[in-house]
């Protein structure tokens, strides 16, 4: 039994929901999402809210119901609010800016690394330490945050590198000074 496929999805006022040839649309006033589906998922649309039901009840279908119900519930709240990951930067000499709508990473290299947004992804710099990756997609901001990351991941004994907000990295004591 999917507790998370079984849950309706209400949909807000702006967006507009459809279904045709198994793909999902998903348009509102960010954009617009498409996602295709598995056919052996039915959707049903009562008014303002979604729901979801499942042709059979073998393994594979019943693990892709909880994820369709879920991707599409990402959609719905992508195109209505968007989704952001923010990241900082931490280390001596270490920091990001813009040029036009490319993100210049500083991160301790002997050259600057100049990252291309994607299309649907734009960057925010809120200082010279912290950013902003934004879009519609989740799984796409998640992706491009996740690459900024990479490259130079916190190491754990000064801290230094590219962590998301609030990530607890753990710090590990360095060489014993002396006998």
């Amino acid at each position: 039994m999917s507790r998370v496929g079984n849950k309706a999805i209400s949909i807000p006022s702006g967006v507009q929901v459809t279904f045709s040839d198994g793909v999902c649309t998903v348009k509102g006033p960010k954009g617009q999402l498409t996602f295709p589906m598995d056919t052996r998922i039915i959707p049903a649309m009562d008014g303002d809210t979604l729901t979801f039901s499942r042709a059979n009840d073998n393994k594979d279908t019943r693990a892709m119901h909880g994820a369709t119900r879920a991707r599409i519930a990402w959609m719905v709240e992508g195109v209505s609010k968007g989704f952001e990951k923010a990241l900082q930067v931490e280390g001596v000499g270490y920091k990001v800016e813009m040029r036009g709508k490319n993100l210049v990473l500083n991160l301790g290299y002997s050259h600057p690394i100049f990252f291309l947004p994607p299309d649907g992804i734009e960057f925010a710099v809120n200082g010279p330490t912290t950013m902003v990756v934004k879009g519609i997609d989740k799984q796409l901001v998640g992706q491009v945050a996740a690459l900024v990351r990479s490259q130079r991941k916190p190491e754990p004994y000064k801290g230094k590198g590219v962590r998301y907000q609030g990530e607890y990295i753990r710090r590990k004591a360095g060489k014993a000074a002396g006998k």
